[in-house]
C-alpha cells in the first residue's frame, strides 16, 4: 500500500501559469467536430479542466513515493469567463482534504483580467504498477470478447 499519506496534507498550495495557444481553443477541443469548429477561438472549458488537473498533479508530485502517481476522479468547476489566445492563465490549487489515498483540492483560474474558473477537484493516489496491471487486464477482457 502506498505510504504517501504522511506527506500529503491539507494546506499544501501550488500555482502554475500557462499562456493560451490557438491549439487550446474551443475549435481544437475535438478537431473532428464541425460544431466545435464553428465556435469562437477562446480557451476551451475542457482545456481549463486539464490545466487545473495539471496544477494539482504538480502540487502532489513531490509528496509521492517513487512509482506513485495520481488519477483525477472528480471535478466540480465553473467556467465563468472567456479567455482569448495569448493570455496567461494562472491556476491556484490548495489541498483542502486528505482521506487515505484521496486528495481534494480547491482550484481557481485567473487570466489577469477575470477569474475564469473555480471549484474543486479530487485525485486518487495510486501505484502505477498496480494501475497498469488493472488496465492491461481490462484490455485483455475486451480483446477476448472481440475474438469470441
Amino acid at each position: 500500500m502506498p505510504s504517501h499519506e504522511a506527506d500529503v496534507e491539507d494546506g499544501l498550495k501550488h500555482s502554475f501559469s500557462y499562456t493560451v495557444p490557438a491549439g487550446k481553443t474551443v475549435p481544437h477541443l475535438y478537431e473532428e467536430s464541425p460544431e466545435l469548429a464553428e465556435m469562437p477561438e477562446v480557451f476551451a472549458t475542457g482545456f481549463m479542466v486539464g490545466l487545473m488537473e495539471w496544477t494539482c498533479v504538480q502540487l502532489l508530485r513531490p509528496h509521492l513515493d517513487p512509482g506513485e502517481g495520481s488519477l483525477g476522479v472528480h471535478i466540480d468547476v465553473s467556467h465563468k469567463a472567456a479567455t482569448p489566445v495569448g493570455f496567461a492563465i494562472t491556476v491556484d490549487a490548495e489541498c483542502i482534504e486528505v482521506r487515505g489515498p484521496r486528495a481534494k483540492f480547491a482550484v481557481r483560474a485567473h487570466d489577469g483580467i477575470d477569474e475564469i474558473g473555480s471549484g474543486t477537484h479530487e485525485r486518487f493516489i495510486v501505484s502505477w504498477d498496480r494501475f497498469n496491471k488493472s488496465v492491461a487486464a481490462k484490455a485483455a477482457k475486451a480483446n477476448a470478447k472481440v475474438e469470441a
